[in-house]
């Protein structure tokens, strides 16, 4: 517990005005996404209205030596995806886009999946299952829950319809650093892991395949890989803990909280 960063109310706001503007990127990217744009004009189109429009910074790029303001992952593709220039989308894609933006200090992450054009009903099936799941997550954080709560969520959910779930990478604690403590892992037990306080804030991120877990890492040690080269898919938030639940700081404005 003692490497885990508890923020302030005015470190929240701080990080929920980060998340309103990454917000902003994807409404942007919404009318920007479709067949034949090429990951690299992605890439550059998000650099520019991050540092331009919202006078903010892309907080991935220089990050452990990486040179891009986002991840771009198609298809097979689980995390990492690097922006290339030679890779246009296709219809019948799916992609996820995975964005960090820094403003005064603080970073706020988060992802989306798109879909390009028709996609196949496995596909959508994928990509819809794997929000749910990240949702089921979300709402398990409360004080007093444990981080094996929120595993146990993600992976129930995926499992019961017929996924697996990425085991090697996982959400994290974030702050004025992108990868704080704790670990969030997507696979869990419920009752156990480090017990969830007020203050906390990090990422549910949870990857999703549609055959096996196994992962895969490409030569150019960035792009990681389904080992069986079936689709996979991924959605992220980032939460903050409050004193009788969470708050989800990069709610999109089509979004809506679930009720219960």
């Amino acid at each position: 517990m003692s490497n885990v960063i508890i923020k302030t109310p005015q470190e929240v706001a701080l990080m929920r005005e980060a998340g309103q503007l990454l917000a902003r990127v994807f409404g942007a990217l919404d009318e920007f996404v479709t067949a034949g744009v090429t990951t690299m004009a992605i890439n550059e189109f998000v650099e520019h209205y991050i540092i331009e429009t919202l006078n903010s910074r892309p907080a991935s790029k220089g990050q452990y030596g990486y040179e891009y303001a986002l991840n771009t992952s198609v298809n097979e593709v689980i995390c990492y995806g690097v922006p290339s220039a030679a890779k246009a989308l296709r219809k019948g894609d799916i992609v996820n886009l995975d964005i960090t933006l820094e403003k005064n200090g603080y970073i706020a992450d988060s992802s989306k999946m798109y879909c390009i054009g028709e996609v196949s009903p496995l596909a959508h099936r994928l990509v819809k299952v794997t929000y749910e799941a990240m949702w089921k997550g979300i709402e398990s954080v409360k004080p007093g829950a444990r981080v094996g709560d929120i595993g146990d969520a993600v992976q129930r959910h995926a499992e019961q319809h017929g996924y697996s779930v990425v085991r090697e990478y996982c959400g994290h604690g974030i702050g004025r650093e992108m990868h704080e403590e704790p670990q969030i892992l997507h696979v869990g037990t419920p009752g156990t892991g480090l017990v969830l306080r007020e203050g906390m804030v990090f990422t549910i991120e949870p990857m999703i395949n549609q055959g096996t877990h196994k992962t895969k890492l490409k030569k150019d040690g960035w792009t990681v890989i389904t080992r069986d080269r079936k689709l996979s898919a991924q959605w992220e938030h980032t939460i903050a803990v409050t004193a009788d639940g969470y708050e989800v700081l990069t709610l999109r404005p089509e979004e809506q909280l679930p009720t219960t």
